[in-house]
């Protein structure tokens, strides 16, 4: 029976997208949630196996914004276990 993980990873601003583009070529990342300090969610992205490319351009334009608005983050990941 395949499980859901989670994971999470503490950031600051300038990181986030570096690291969400790291976690996102892992590849067995099924969704990738971005909370502020309190724990509030900024944004849900949900991973598919053929989310590439010019797909993402949008997705990177918003964690660039939300990076350029508060300093720490909190990326929670959900990974599926084999």
């Amino acid at each position: 029976m395949k499980e859901n993980v989670k994971d999470e990873f503490r950031v600051k601003g300038e990181m986030l997208l570096k690291k969400v583009k790291e976690l996102i070529h892992q590849g067995n990342i099924r969704r990738i949630i971005i909370k502020n300090e309190e724990g509030k969610t900024y944004l849900e992205i949900p991973v598919t196996v053929g989310l590439v490319g010019v797909v993402l351009l949008p997705v990177w334009a918003a964690i660039g914004a939300l990076a350029a608005v508060a300093s720490n983050f909190t990326i929670e990941i959900i990974k599926k276990e084999d």
